[in-house]
Parts: C-alpha cells; structure tokens; sequence
C-alpha cells in the first residue's frame, strides 16, 4: 500500500507511529523496491543519503529542518525522503511554506516527502497529507521476534531455556498481538530475564507488561485480574460453555473453520457473580481485561462522547486479543429502545457499538452485564452480536456451599470446620456477594469477642442481613420470569 501511495504521486505521506524501527526499515524497503534513492533526515543526525550497501553519506551535519528543506529544494529529484519527527517544527511559518512549496515540484519530480512521527502532526500539515498507517506485527513476524530475542538473550547471558510446544508458542505469539516490534522484543526479554526461562507460564506476565504499556485511558479501563474458575461457586452450564471456547482464538480453530466466539450478554441479579466471570474469563483464557464504564462515555460537548466511544473501540482492537467487559450495558444505551430528551445522542452512540460487534474482526470477546435487560433494544440481543445470553439467577444450595468454602478459604479459614450445608441452608435467598458480606460481618463481630470464627458468628450476621430478594421481592420476580423463556440458564 506504501509503494502505491508513492507511485501514485503523493508528495506529502505520513506515518503516525511509535514503532519507528519498523517504519523506517519499511520505507527503505519500499525504496530499494521502487528503485529510487533515499535521503533521511533527523534533528541529530541532519541529513544523509542511503547508499545501496546500507552506509550513509553525509549531506548536512545535524542541522534544524529549513537548511535541510532548502538543500532539497535545490537539488530535488526522484529521490524519497524521509523526515523523522518533522511535525513540531511545522507549527514554525517558515518550515511550514517550504514544505508547502515542495509539494508541487516533488509531484512534478516523482519524488515524495515521508513524514515518521511518534505524536499526531499539527493540523497546520496534516490536511496535505496522505495517512499511512503501519501494520502492527504480524503473527509470523512476532513468532521471529520471540525467537530473535531468546538468542539475543542467551549469547549476552548464557544459562537460558526455553520450554515451549507449538500450541503454547502460538498462545505467546496472540498476547504480543497489538505491540509494536520493539515493545514486543521489551516484554518478551523481561519475561525471559525473570527467571531465564520461556515457558507458558510467563504468559500471565506476557499479559501484565502489555497491559502496563499500553495503559488506557477514559472510559477504557485495563483490569488487573488473579482469579480462576474455581473462584465462582455454581454457574455449570456457563462454565462449560465458556470452556469449549477457550481455543477458538487460535491458528487450529481457524483451520478448523471455526470463527473466533464473540461474546455473551449476562443478564443476572445484583451481586450474583457476573462481574467476576469477565474477570475469571480473562484470567482462564490469559487476555489482558478491558472495563468499558458507560458512565463517563457521555460528555457535555456536541460530539465528544461519540469521540469517547469510538477511542475505547480503538484502544480495545490495539489491546487485542482481549477480553472487553461492558458493565451494566443498560445504563448506556437504555434510552436508545425509545424515545429520549438527548436528541438522538443514545441511538447514534448504540447503532456504533452495533455496527463495531458485527464488523470487527479482532479478537475480542465481549462480555456485557446488565441488571435490566428487557429496557435494552432487541437489536442488541439477536444472534451474531452475542452468542449467547445467560441469566445469573440466585444460587441453589449447592452453588452456596461452593461459595461459603471459597469465601472461607480466601480469609485462610479450613470450610472442613464449618457446617456448609447448615450455612448454605440459612442463606438460601442470598446472592455471592451477600454471602461474601456475611462472612465479614461474622469475622468483624469474632475479632471484637476475640475469638475465633465459628458457625454461630456467621448464621448471626446472615439472620441480620436483609438480603435483596427480600428487599426487591417485586422486581426479582419480574426479572426471572422475563428471562425464563429467553436467556440460557447459568447454572
């Protein structure tokens, strides 16, 4: 796409990226494939021309960007040349009219001016020019860097080892996904220097420095996870469900003729564990964790929240493979199913998340949550946006002495010492989260007795809770029977 842009006769093209390397080498192979000679400029090395053996020959010694624009000027070609960082030094009049000077003759010339820069040009010269946008790595190419990097290690180092089948190699490979050649060659050596070895076990590390760099920011939050299935108590069928498409990101699936799972919707009662499925997900599956708040896409400017929803969907599809969670889906987007006060905002706002769910072609797997779904458009539901919508109803007994050990076990306490079933029997009614609170309560009122937790402390605070099946008796109900004949049973 380079070469056309070049052939075709665009005088002015810009390269918005941080990955310079990679962009530079692309422009000199562009050259070299083009035939046409190459001239580089930078504010500390001035400007030099390429030679076909790769040397450089000095032009002008390190030197700000009107000697060198007037160089070109007077001695302008068929040559390429590239500026590194030229876009602050547009905003000063001068440089600005003599690269707007330029334009005509490097048409006329078949030359072109290619501009590499790590910030967004000025608008002073954005508007003549012609974006080209740098192709993150691909999975061939992240697979060498991986490879590259372990010798490069292990000739500086020495005592290195790497443990890695191909299936596990291809896992590695999907969570560089998204870096650039050098921040993918960064986070795959301090995975290897933390304790000289390449295994799968480094991916959740793979994840978290990934996570670190490319930090975002608005309504995208990255979420730091440290859970595991065994972490939610009940939930079988959705379990299983998600378990049978934890591959279907990867190279096998493809060949296979699967297309990779897109989301679920999970409509539920308050506190009943959907939030931590997208965290468990995330962690089973080893993807960086992405929260979407709906409450601050919305801004005061014409536009601007728009603007909000379009970067998180950019800013997920660079984190990708990745788990993105939209919490409480209802609150964003329940004003579009009907008529609203904000002038078209909500439908504008949900036909893009639409049009993005059933476009998009990166991994990404959408977990949305709501605690209303019937206030949602139908559109958002049908097949294709979601493979499938849960409803995350109350636990069963079982399900509750699940969560009583795992509650239990996460406050160093043995659930063998306590009545489960007494306990799950008594908390029939509550959600995980209210039993999480009881369990709380109970150690709160065993320390002030400083004694140890014991079943009574706990059957005490569950009585004195008034739980929310009780305080929303109403509204649970009508819940449940909504989803009754519409949304897949969780457990």
């Amino acid at each position: 796409m380079l070469d056309l842009l070049i052939r075709s006769g665009n005088p002015l093209i810009s390269i918005e990226t941080t990955d310079e390397e990679r962009a530079v080498e692309r422009v000199r192979e562009v050259a070299a494939r083009l035939r046409q000679p190459l001239c580089e400029w930078s504010l500390t090395d001035g400007l030099q021309r390429r030679e076909a053996d790769g040397r450089f020959e000095k032009i002008l010694p390190g030197a700000r960007p009107v000697p060198a624009l007037a160089h070109i000027a007077e001695n302008l070609n068929d040559t390429l040349y590239l500026f590194k960082d030229l876009g602050p030094h547009c905003k000063d009049a001068q440089v600005h009219r003599m690269v707007r000077d330029l334009l005509p003759e490097c048409s006329r010339r078949k030359s072109a001016l290619v501009l590499v820069d790590a910030l967004p040009l000025p608008d002073e010269i954005r508007r003549f020019t012609v974006a080209w946008e740098l192709p993150c790595p691909s999975p061939d190419e992240l697979e060498e860097i991986v490879k590259r990097t372990f010798q490069r290690l292990h000739r500086q180092h020495g005592g290195l080892d790497a443990k890695l089948t191909r299936t596990e190699m291809e896992q590695l490979v999907q969570a560089l996904r998204g870096l650039g050649a050098s921040e993918a060659e960064r986070v795959v050596a301090s995975a290897i220097l933390h304790d000289n070895l390449l295994t799968v076990d480094d991916l959740p590390h793979i994840v978290e420095a990934k996570r670190t760099l490319l930090r975002s920011a608005g309504c995208l939050e990255s979420i730091a996870v440290d859970f595991a299935p065994e972490d939610i108590g009940g939930l079988d069928n959705l379990k299983r469900w998600l378990a049978r498409r934890r591959g279907g990101f990867s190279r096998k699936a493809r060949e296979f003729g699967l297309e990779p799972p897109r989301g679920v919707l999970m409509l539920g009662v308050p506190g009943s564990g959907k939030s931590l499925c997208a965290k468990v997900v995330a962690a089973d599956w080893k993807m960086p964790l992405l929260r979407l708040d709906p409450g601050v896409l919305y801004q005061k400017f014409i536009g601007e929240s728009e603007s909000q929803l379009r970067q998180a969907l950019r800013q997920a599809e660079a984190m990708a493979p990745a788990v993105l969670w939209i919490d409480e889906i209802e609150k964003a987007f329940a004003s579009a199913s009907a008529a609203s006060a904000d002038g078209g905002l909500s439908k504008r706002m949900f036909g893009t998340l639409l049009s993005w769910m059933q476009d998009h072609r990166h991994p990404i797997f959408i977990i949305a949550t709501a605690n209303d779904i019937a206030a949602l458009p139908p559109e958002l539901m049908r097949k294709g946006r979601f493979d499938e919508v849960f409803f995350v109803d109350l636990p069963v007994a079982a399900a509750r002495r699940e969560i009583f050990a795992i509650h239990l076990r996460r406050r160093k306490r043995d659930p063998a010492r306590f009545d489960l079933a007494r306990l799950a029997e008594t908390a029939e009614g509550f959600t995980g989260s209210e039993i999480e609170q009881a369990i709380v309560s109970a150690l709160f009122s065993a320390f002030a007795e400083d004694a140890e937790l014991a079943n009574g402390h706990v059957e005490a605070a569950l009585r004195e809770t008034r739980p929310l099946h009780v305080l929303m008796a109403e509204r649970i109900a009508d819940l449940r029977a909504w989803a009754a004949d519409r949304c897949v049973p969780a457990d």
